[in-house]
């Protein structure tokens, strides 16, 4: 497991905070669930690459929110690869899309 003082970009690369509705399945256990925001974590393992933060998940049905980094989470899309995310419109979803997909493998967006 990385260790949060390594988890940083890479020269060149970018981090991009994924927007608060974005739909996830998060990688472990498989819940699926919304985006609810970034929670500062002073010191730890799997942080965002930013190196501070973790998104908070709100899984489908729960009560509780989970705390996952980005590297825990894969992007459900619609059937026209499109990310879900609330009721946002098919322009934004795409501008979204199109910066995950610059970001992260094919293989992190599940229909």
């Amino acid at each position: 497991m990385k260790e949060g003082k390594d988890n940083k970009p890479e020269p060149g690369k970018h981090w991009y905070r994924i927007p608060n509705g974005t739909k996830v399945r998060c990688r472990e256990g498989g819940d699926d669930g919304v985006i609810d925001g970034l929670t500062a974590i002073v010191s730890g393992a799997n942080l965002n690459a930013e190196g501070r933060t973790q998104y908070r998940v709100q899984p489908v049905g729960a009560s509780q929110v989970k705390l996952a980094a980005d590297e825990d989470l894969l992007f459900i899309t619609d059937r026209d690869g499109l990310v879900m995310i609330g009721k946002e419109g098919v322009h934004y979803r795409r501008y979204v899309t199109e910066r995950l997909r610059g970001l992260f493998k094919d293989d992190r967006f599940v229909v």
